[in-house]
């Protein structure tokens, strides 16, 4: 939905609604481009993605300023708001990380004056605010757009003024860029970060003017020249993005970690929430420092230059590929790999094993059969570091991918891996918080496939399944959901008391309904020998009757296991 203006109306402040018209104008004039920015894609990575990625960032932010107008009627300060935590929560990429920092650097300033006094501060707060979030600013690049935006609208004016000044600024800079760097003035082509930012220029200029600009300073772009080689052969393998849960403190130290592992560093956000960006060669050692810094979560990384792809069917990794790399994506989650594989004393080792810690003999039984090696874990009684450490050992491999299926377990898990790695093994710890995320990264385990690229298809699918359990409370107790007497049966969705009942197949459905409410194509149940009869056949027919197209498969825990756990992919 867009704002009308009449003939010869110009807007003299930027309200609510026109927010929400510049952020739907950005996403169509990105997406009417997002070819043609890709054609030019050669810096930092000519990896032809730039233009998909800031559609997509776009897009995330359109979609979350929609969001609050469905809700209420929101005022400017909420709006600006939204689009800029849209923008961080969907950035994709080094230049839709960027657009997102410009984005929030404009927010903050928004949010307490809506004129062209105000745009003005709010372009230079922007720019400054992208630069400080690349470790290594370039110039010819979207950065320099920005900043010349910034400068060509600094002497304030009307919001109309203002507008046109930034975005006439930003053309004109961007004209230049193909001098700046060597490999845009190779390829004959402008940086394609600053040819998507003049696109959202535009798009606020009409949006306060009602009239589509021209391009001041902008020749016609000639196509990109063809690339003789891949992305990633003269740089680093992987591209790794990741929302992250940090504090100020820790996200500096974060910095100077990343900084020292590869390029193109990008760290944006604030207040406790941060999305970062970063080209590397160990993708495993990027996201374990973000695991070091707080909670990494909405984990990317995508392989330049690769020829692999994901095995096809259940709990596959999200993500396609861009010509150059195939991508993964996950919720939730994180691949390590690091280390050498060699023999030992007792023979040749096998080339890949996965350990996994699972509660109850079926599941156990079921694992095994996949072919990994199983730790139990007993009620009350988790597996200690060392077991962890044996059960790695015994899988008497050069890679193995360890799964510990549970919060609780991941230090642990993460000090035995550790361990075993100073032993010359290759291990990846993929953090499956439940059995059934790691029901669903075995279902996706390829031997093989390239390591790395086993372990990011693994964490995927783990990353994308959701899940819960029931179990009955053995005292009264405050939770999430309210107070339960002993006897009442307990709900828990990711971790969370979310559903208190007194019967567990119908606490089941309720917990199932929640979980389909937000989405799901298979819902796995994995149930104790001591559950009902006819637990797993009557939730089967639930969801077949509530819930279309579906699927439910059910595993047999065995004893000494949670009654039921639920997860749904």
């Amino acid at each position: 939905m867009s704002r009308a203006l009449q003939p010869d109306e110009e807007l003299v402040e930027l309200d609510a609604e026109a927010v929400r018209t510049w952020c739907a104008r950005a996403f169509d004039a990105l997406g009417r481009e997002r070819e043609e920015i890709d054609a030019i894609n050669v810096y930092p990575v000519a990896d032809g993605d730039t233009g998909t990625n800031l559609y997509l960032t776009a897009e995330a932010a359109h979609q979350a300023v929609e969001a609050v107008f469905a809700a209420s009627g929101p005022d400017t300060a909420e709006t600006v708001r939204a689009m800029a935590h849209g923008a961080l929560l969907g950035a994709r990429g080094n230049s839709g990380t960027i657009l997102s920092q410009l984005l929030r650097g404009m927010a903050t300033v928004l949010a307490d004056g809506r004129d062209g006094e105000h745009l003005a501060r709010a372009f230079a707060e922007a720019a400054r605010a992208a630069r400080q979030a690349v470790a290594h600013p370039v110039e010819g690049t979207i950065l320099t757009v920005a900043s010349a935006a910034a400068e060509a609208c600094a002497a304030g004016g009307t919001l109309v003024e203002v507008a046109r000044g930034a975005y006439e600024g930003a053309a004109t800079a961007l004209a230049a860029t193909s001098g700046q760097l060597d490999v845009l003035e190779r390829a004959g082509v402008v940086d394609a970060g600053g040819r998507g930012l003049v696109a959202v220029l535009g798009a606020l200029l009409e949006t306060v003017t009602g009239q589509t600009p021209d391009h001041p300073g902008t020749a016609p772009l000639p196509p990109a020249a063809p690339r003789e080689k891949c992305a990633g052969e003269d740089g680093p393998a992987y591209e790794v993005i990741y929302l992250l849960e940090a504090d100020d403190a820790a996200v500096a130290l974060l910095r100077s970690r990343l900084d020292a592992l590869g390029e193109s560093l990008v760290v944006v956000g604030g207040d406790g929430l941060w999305n970062v960006h970063v080209h590397v060669d160990d993708a495993g050692a990027a996201v374990e420092a973000g695991v070091e810094a707080g909670r990494p979560h909405r984990i990317r990384i995508t392989h330049f230059a690769s020829d692999a792809t994901p095995a096809p069917g259940r709990g596959t990794a999200r993500g396609t590929g861009s010509g150059t790399g195939d991508r993964y994506g996950t919720d939730d989650g994180y691949a390590y790999a690091c280390g050498t594989g060699d023999d030992d004393a007792r023979g040749e080792r096998a080339a890949r094993a996965i350990v996994a810690v699972v509660p109850g003999e079926g599941l156990a039984g079921l694992c095994a059969e996949a072919g990994a090696t199983t730790v139990r874990a007993r009620p009350g009684e988790p597996p200690a570091e060392n077991e962890l450490v044996e059960a790695l050992r015994r899988a008497h491999a050069r890679e193995v991918v360890l799964l510990p299926n549970d919060t609780d377990l991941r230090e642990t898990a993460a000090a035995a891996a550790e361990r075993v790695r100073a032993e010359g093994v290759r291990v990846a710890l993929v953090p499956t918080r439940a059995a059934v995320q790691g029901i669903a990264a075995l279902a996706v385990h390829e031997p093989g496939r390239r390591f790395d690229e086993d372990v990011v298809a693994m964490t995927a699918a783990a990353g994308a399944t959701r899940y819960a359990e029931l179990a009955v409370a053995e005292h009264r107790s405050f939770t999430s959901a309210g107070v339960c007497q002993a006897g009442d049966v307990l709900g828990l969705i990711e971790g969370d008391v979310a559903v208190i009942g007194q019967d567990l197949t119908e606490t089941a459905r309720t917990v199932l309904d929640r979980m389909l409410s937000a989405g799901g194509e298979l819902v796995t149940l994995v149930v104790a020998d001591d559950a009902p009869p006819g637990l797993a056949a009557d939730l089967e027919r639930h969801v077949r009757r509530a819930h279309l197209a579906v699927d439910t498969t059910t595993y047999h825990a065995g004893a000494e296991a949670p009654p039921l756990l639920i997860g749904v992919e």
